[in-house]
């Protein structure tokens, strides 16, 4: 029986994609080469300091680890000064209405997202009412393929990974829910996100009792 849902926000609720490759490709090309969207989506699902690493090492780029801690920081502030201008409606497709099903059911929800900027999002959205939990990089220190996020967050729920669903756009974060031992719903392309035991384009009519139906016939 489901319990509870626990949901990665980036891609999933949102997309905040957009303002990563915006604040990325500024960052790369002060540093003298471009970053490409398919850069971008490499770093769906990991955390802050572990994209700096990638994004120098695609440009070919040293930088010591205390000026890897200024970029990273300089990248984030320029991310903050867009995530701070949304609202509500940049609320992914359908995504309300399920968090409704799902309140209306009795399912506990939890944010579980590599980002650190998590409940300033939640925040921005005015979608802090359903989210009692949100599990973030600040209160993880390990990334995703690791499922110490999502496992956290099934802790402070107060429920078991078998009896949770973990909503994931991105492939290492369908890795993390399956060895924590979730059933993973992949959320947008079947041929990354294919180890998902389900994988939905998005949540316009999506219904859990579907969705649990769909799942058990999965695991069969």
């Amino acid at each position: 029986m489901i319990k509870a849902c626990i949901f990665d926000l980036d891609g999933v609720i949102v997309d905040t994609a957009k303002y990563h490759f915006i604040a990325w490709r500024q960052l790369a090309n002060q540093l003298g080469f471009d970053f490409t969207k398919e850069y971008n989506e490499k770093l769906k699902g990991i955390s802050r300091m572990d994209s700096l690493n990638l994004v120098l090492s695609w440009g070919g780029v040293q930088k010591s680890e205390e000026e890897k801690i200024a970029l990273a920081t300089e990248k984030n502030e320029v991310y903050r000064s867009y995530i701070l201008q949304m609202d509500k409606r940049e609320i992914l497709p359908g995504v309300l209405p399920f968090l409704e099903d799902l309140r209306a059911r009795g399912i506990k929800m939890a944010i579980g997202s590599a980002s650190k900027n998590a409940p300033t999002i939640i925040t921005q959205l005015d979608l802090a009412e359903y989210f009692p939990v949100i599990i973030d990089g600040s209160k993880v220190s390990r990334s995703k393929p690791d499922p110490e996020v999502f496992l956290k967050a099934a802790s402070e729920l107060e429920v078991k990974p078998k009896e949770s669903i973990v909503f994931e756009d991105a492939e290492a974060g369908i890795e993390a829910a399956i060895s924590g031992g979730f059933y993973p719903v992949g959320v947008g392309d079947p041929k990354i996100l294919g180890e998902a035991s389900v994988v939905i384009a998005g949540f316009e009519g999506l219904k859990l009792e579907e969705l649990s139906e769909r799942l058990l016939a999965a695991v069969k």
